[in-house]
């Protein structure tokens, strides 16, 4: 990592001097205070209001302060892991949280989805490609809602996304999705029976042009566990193996069939 730059001038809106701050509000976690200084250096260079913890304590007590609008929290904390601290900020509010990880283990970074994180990033990083991460998720969390009006829901095999209020169920049920599943399964409600390939994915849905696509593999698998009635054998996200994944819906009636008439 390289120490950041603190002539890069600061974008509108966000810590620029502007009447709106816009989602200026950065808390980053982390012991190593090497790191810590590099990530508060770069996200501070992007023109964001960036506060530091070094444990999980240190952490809570500055989120209930301080309230950020996202967190960038590192998995291996003393005292209290990330995974814990992640836990209860949720108890608090909904809070977009990034979690840094030295782990390669998938079975950590699905934990940490689990828990609530919207993203991950595996150590080692580059500073500049968290800011545009952070970028990516604070523009998502914050998106203002469409002018023209609400939007239409999103249905299929008893599906019903809301996207003006984040809201999803499947059979009356509510599905609990973080921020990016939402989102994955709206993109994919939006475009049923299509194949679409990781990096497509990547690209439409987190609107990064790089990156570990190992992140789509995890969504995608936490988002079968909440979504699909059995996930080890899913009806409704399917592999198309060699290729991607394609949401698939049950056919319909036909239009033109009557009441009581067999499909």
């Amino acid at each position: 990592m390289h120490p950041a730059n603190p002539d890069r001038p600061a974008p509108e809106g966000r810590g620029s001097g502007g009447e709106d701050p816009g989602p200026g509000r950065v808390l980053v976690v982390d012991d190593d205070p090497t790191v810590s200084e590099v990530v508060a250096g770069y996200l501070t260079g992007a023109g964001y209001d960036v506060a530091r913890a070094a444990d999980g304590p240190a952490a809570l007590e500055c989120f209930a302060r301080r309230r950020p609008d996202l967190v960038v929290l590192d998995l291996m904390l003393p005292g209290m892991d990330g995974f814990e601290v992640c836990r209860r900020m949720r108890e608090h509010g909904r809070v977009p949280v990034i979690m840094l990880t030295a782990r390669g283990d998938e079975d950590d970074r699905i934990l940490g989805l689990e828990t609530g994180a919207d993203d991950y990033v595996t150590k080692p990083f580059s500073p500049r490609e968290l800011v545009l991460r952070v970028d990516s998720v604070l523009r998502r969390a914050q998106a203002p809602a469409a002018p023209a009006g609400r939007p239409a829901l999103l249905e299929g095999a008893g599906l019903v996304l809301d996207p003006a209020a984040r809201s999803a169920t499947r059979d009356g049920r509510v599905l609990a999705l973080t921020l990016r599943e939402f989102d994955l399964l709206a993109f994919l409600l939006r475009h049923p029976g299509r194949v679409f390939t990781r990096e497509e994915l990547m690209s439409e849905v987190w609107g990064w042009d790089f990156g570990d696509l190992s992140t789509v593999t995890v969504h995608v698998r936490r988002l079968r566990g909440k979504a699909e009635s059995d996930p080890a054998r899913p009806e409704l996200i399917r592999t198309v193996w060699g290729v991607g994944y394609r949401l698939d819906l049950p056919p319909g009636p036909p239009a033109d069939a009557l009441p009581g008439e067999p499909s």
